[in-house]
């Protein structure tokens, strides 16, 4: 199959670029820097980036499917972040109906779906409910690729975990100095998922007949809290870890000055006061039945086995 991908270069588009590879399919990677390891791997690198139309045509010529994973997770304002996630999206989604894709590929986020009630993860069935500008920004892009007139699918999964993951690292961090913060009580529920069941998922949902014009959601189906995710770190790392619960001002407060730092360095940051409502959210969990049913997928990886091998990665990687 002729596949056309977005964000290979990163986190969870490389793990689906390997998948891609690895069984058969010619890919073409849009990339905004020399990318050696995907042409070496075999992959068509294609120089541009989301704001590159002409690039963007050149990506779409000739696929079948164009998987979309690229966006921006951090940015100094909502504005920045509409400019990649909905506005990039959009012209790419219009290069894609313009070159006759059977079907176009959105990586959004669970931002989108916004945060569910403890113990009762969410379906695809409710309206959007997104609290920060990054999941409105998704948001934007889910209207965008409906409106462009492409078939396609959408799937919005929640935390990532893996091999090459420098969000996630920062726990393994803490975790092998034996000390982790919680946010909150630490009792947040949280959904999570590997980077290869969400390759293997972004696979199917492309695939299936069943799955036009629909999103879902892809995840493990256990459910952990923040405080049981930090210690299931520790035992992958081999520690014990000591966890202290953050009272929701002392979050807050942390939050807000990192903000300012940021501002005064001219860096971006994960970390600003608009995030507060996802940090301090009582759960982000969902289902993925309607994926199963429709794609024939499920998460095959448990969350123990999960970390071992990205700790593993990271101390081989030097990252840990």
């Amino acid at each position: 199959m002729k596949v056309a991908i977005t964000g290979a270069t990163g986190f969870v588009g490389g793990h689906l670029a390997n998948a891609l590879l690895a069984r058969g399919d010619q890919v073409k990677a849009l990339a905004r820097t020399p990318a050696l390891a995907l042409a070496e791997a075999g992959a068509e690198v294609v120089p541009g980036s989301l704001d590159d139309v002409t690039a963007l045509r050149r990506l779409v010529e000739g696929a079948e499917v164009v998987h979309h994973v690229a966006g921006a997770i951090a940015a100094r304002s909502e504005a920045d972040f509409m400019r990649v996630n909905a506005e990039g999206t959009a012209r790419l989604a219009e290069a894609a109906r313009a070159a006759g894709v059977r079907r176009f590929l959105y990586v959004s986020s669970i931002a989108v779906s916004g945060p569910s009630a403890r113990g009762k993860p969410m379906d695809e069935a409710g309206p959007a409910r997104p609290v920060t500008p990054y999941g409105r920004s998704k948001g934007g892009g889910e209207q965008a690729v409906a409106r462009s007139g492409v078939s396609y699918t959408i799937v919005r999964p929640p935390v990532v975990y893996g091999p090459r993951d420098k969000s996630v690292l920062k726990i393994f961090r803490l975790a092998r100095r034996g000390y982790a913060p919680l946010l909150g009580d630490g009792l947040q529920e949280l959904s999570l998922i590997f980077a290869a069941d969400l390759a293997r998922a972004l696979l199917a949902a492309a695939d299936s007949p069943r799955a036009e014009g629909r999103t879902y959601h892809a995840a493990h189906p256990d459910v952990v809290t923040q405080r049981e995710l930090v210690r299931a770190i520790g035992r992958a790392c081999g520690r014990t870890v000591r966890t202290v619960a953050m009272p929701a001002p002392v979050v807050r407060t942390l939050v807000n000055v990192t903000a300012v730092a940021a501002r005064m360095t001219g860096r971006r940051t994960f970390l600003d006061p608009s995030k507060t409502p996802e940090l301090l959210a009582p759960a982000w969990t969902c289902t993925s039945e309607a994926l199963a049913r429709d794609a024939g997928w499920r998460a095959e990886v448990e969350l123990a086995r999960g970390l071992e091998e990205t700790a593993r990665w990271y101390g081989e990687a030097g990252w840990l």
